[in-house]
């Protein structure tokens, strides 16, 4: 399969199937490791899960992606690694996800044509320029106040989905501090493509709870359980 076929093939189940995007957090999943969380997202039907581990030795993030890309792959799931190119691109992940801090897109889409290439957006000029940067979709966030990320103080709020979408034909996706109560109001502006870290990692059933979002967001709010 050519560069540009397998690059299709990626971002056509990104834009398709992609409703909850799981983002992996180990030090915030109440003692339960990471492989634990994946087995448990995507026993929950997920389409994408994201290897998030900033704090681990390359050799431990290595190790556990290469059981991700396993998995992943068994369950017919995109998987994007957080930050480390290389590691995305030594075990054959779909996809890569940039903040502001790290490589720009456009060099890792020189380096990586194939692979999915999201970036963070937290201004309107880095949604407007995420498309000419290479990106494949990017992240509008942090919309709401969120514990996940220590030291911020300011947030984008939920009108931003409206103004950083009017600038980008790309996909995006919202993350920051989304609860149950925040979908409808997502739906109302198309923001279908939610991004959690805590919601899941810090539920007592963990699966339940990613099965829970999924019937969410494709089906509207529904009694809590």
């Amino acid at each position: 399969m050519s560069s540009s076929s397998t690059y299709n093939k990626r971002l056509q189940h990104f834009i398709e199937k992609v409703t909850l995007y799981p983002v992996s957090c180990e030090k915030l999943a109440n003692g339960r490791s990471d492989i634990e969380w994946l087995d448990a997202v995507l026993s929950a039907g997920v389409q994408i899960v994201q290897l998030r581990d900033k704090v681990s030795s390359d050799r431990t993030i290595f190790e556990k992606a290469k059981i991700f890309r396993e998995k992943t792959s068994q369950a017919g799931a995109l998987l994007i690694i957080n930050n480390r190119v290389d590691i995305a691109l030594v075990v054959g992940a779909d996809g890569v996800h940039l903040g502001n801090s790290d490589l720009p897109a456009h060099e890792v889409r020189k380096l990586a044509p194939e692979i999915i290439i999201g970036i963070s957006a937290n201004t309107s000029e880095q949604a407007a320029s995420a498309e000419s940067k290479g990106a494949s979709y990017y992240n509008i966030g942090p919309i709401f106040p969120t514990s996940t990320k220590e030291g911020l103080t300011s947030f984008l709020g939920i009108e931003a989905i409206d103004q950083f979408s009017a600038l980008s034909p790309l996909p995006f996706t919202v993350m920051g501090g989304i609860k149950h109560k925040h979908i409808s109001e997502l739906a109302a502006r198309d923001a279908r493509r939610i991004a959690v870290v805590t919601a899941i990692t810090q539920a007592t059933d963990m699966a339940g709870e990613a099965r829970y979002w999924l019937n969410q967001i494709q089906t509207g709010p529904q009694p809590t359980p």
